[in-house]
């Protein structure tokens, strides 16, 4: 489960936003929102499913 938050906080608030950024459908304040948010979760999620390995 940790892992799945992590991928989709990287995929969705990360790598999607920046593409809707350039295709033009979101604006540059939302997308940096929307990115610092995924950041902030991999970063708390991230070491956690590490630790369970």
């Amino acid at each position: 489960m940790l892992k799945l938050i992590s991928t989709l906080s990287i995929g969705v608030l990360i790598l999607l936003a920046s593409i809707f950024l350039f295709l033009g459908i979101l604006d540059a304040t939302k997308v940096n929102i929307s990115m610092l948010i995924g950041t902030i979760i991999w970063f708390i999620v991230t070491p956690l499913w590490m630790k369970e390995e």
